[in-house]
């Protein structure tokens, strides 16, 4: 009997000691799975992803000029290369009690033979409220037309069109753009209006130094709606896009289109440019104006030949150049300016064949950088005071033919050829006929 009492009164200790035990070691694990929880809830809303390109390329001649991943060196008619090498970190806050979220912040490198650089460093936030109203602030894509915006990853082409190239180099600029479209859940999500304000120098392939150079901030804006059918099989897009910017006039001359002194047409000084000018002081002078006015329009009908799309884009303004190239400037002009007005265009036709992973397809572009100067023009002698239309005025166009296979869901093979044509003068030395400028590019993506 004593030995049964013993037994239970050392239970009586040993029960509280345990019991606390016990409950202590339950809350830890709560406390573990709790913060576990807020991890893997954290990392599902990091989403990384990116992508290489690496190609081989044949050129039709040594040392050529080329908007189809830069130029060859001299004497080089073929090239390797790591056309890009994107890596993107994306976070999205929580979603709010609207089922939206509020806020997202975007890193992504661009990583080649040629080094490191940022391609995008942003941050969006959206009013909690409604959902229909975003600010995104930062490195971004400029919000004009249909393919500044459309991703390399996803562009069938291997590059963009040579004027999206010369107007819009690196797509991307720092500034900050108001977005108003309605959420996914809206009735109204088919419609998208984006405008910002931008530095207009665009992104420099490596981000050093100061990322602007007057006071001058030039505004973008795009309207676009994106519908289809009840089916889904059909769907269509529909876009206008503005620019309006420019960069200071320093003290140097400014050229637009005129008439010599014997009635040729040529480039001739801007005396209101020149009236303008006090002393040389920068930004006393008016700035060089860019005003660009793009349409686009998008297509695609599944159906049982494959999916079928039709892409297509215009684009016309007026662009300040210096005498050798018409691209926009992301530095100081030291040189003489030169207006031109400017149009150019593309069209994609691409046809998956049938249930097959092939891809058909076909681009054709063009761009005139002068649409004021045009065959025996370029080139032509002018009277003394004026410039004549040179290289730098000539019009292109490139029809390119590409086959596209889809390895799996992350790898595509592209086989492209582009067949470039120069407009000639025979006033313009070396434009007297076609340049050999053709290019063929075989193209491994891997995309996660």
């Amino acid at each position: 009997m004593k030995k049964l009492l013993c037994i239970v009164a050392i239970m009586a200790m040993i029960a509280p000691v345990t019991y606390a035990q016990v409950t202590e070691s339950t809350d830890t694990v709560q406390s573990t799975l709790g913060r576990l929880s807020q991890d893997i809830d954290l990392l599902k809303r990091i989403k990384i992803s990116g992508y290489i390109q690496t190609q081989f390329q044949y050129a039709d001649s040594s040392g050529q000029r080329s908007f189809g991943g830069g130029d060859f060196p001299v004497a080089v008619d073929k090239r390797f290369q790591l056309r890009r090498g994107r890596l993107k970190v994306q976070y999205d806050a929580p979603v709010n009690a609207k089922g939206f979220s509020t806020s997202q912040y975007v890193l992504q490198f661009d990583v080649t033979e040629k080094g490191v650089n940022i391609k995008d460093a942003y941050v969006k936030i959206t009013d909690p409220w409604s959902g229909w109203v975003s600010l995104t602030a930062g490195m971004q894509n400029r919000p004009f037309g249909y393919e500044i915006t459309y991703s390399s990853s996803m562009r069938e082409s291997p590059e963009r069109g040579r004027m999206s190239q010369i107007i819009f180099p690196n797509e991307r600029d720092l500034g900050a753009m108001v977005t108003i479209q309605g959420p996914k859940t809206s009735n109204w999500n088919w419609i998208k209006l984006e405008a910002g304000m931008f530095n207009g120098t665009g992104a420099p392939d490596a981000l050093v130094g100061v990322s602007d150079f007057d006071k001058f901030k030039d505004f973008i804006g795009r309207l676009g709606i994106t519908r289809s059918n009840r089916a889904e099989n059909i769907k269509y897009g529909l876009g206008v896009s503005y620019y309006m910017g420019g960069y200071r006039i320093d003290s140097v001359n400014v050229y637009g289109f005129g008439k010599d002194t014997s009635g040729n047409d040529a480039f001739v000084v801007d005396a209101k440019a020149v009236d303008n000018y006090n002393g040389g002081l920068i930004g006393s002078r008016d700035h060089s104006k860019r005003n660009y006015l793009s349409v686009d329009a998008q297509f695609n009908i599944d159906w049982a030949p494959g999916l079928t799309t039709l892409r297509a884009e215009y684009i016309m303004g007026e662009q300040p150049g210096v005498a050798g190239t018409t691209k926009s400037t992301n530095a100081a002009v030291t040189t003489d300016i030169y207006k031109r007005n400017f149009d150019g265009m593309y069209f994609y036709f691409l046809q998956n064949i049938l249930n097959t992973p092939l891809q058909l397809i076909v681009k054709y572009d063009w761009y005139d950088p002068n649409t004021d100067a045009e065959g025996d023009a370029l080139g032509k002698a002018v009277a003394p005071g004026a410039k004549a239309f040179g290289a730098t005025d000539v019009k292109y166009e490139t029809l390119g033919l590409g086959l596209a296979y889809r390895w799996d869901s992350n790898v595509k093979i592209t086989a492209y050829y582009d067949n470039v044509k120069n407009e000639t003068s025979n006033n313009l030395s070396g434009y007297t006929q076609d340049i050999r400028d053709d290019l063929f590019t075989l193209r491994l993506q891997v995309k996660f």
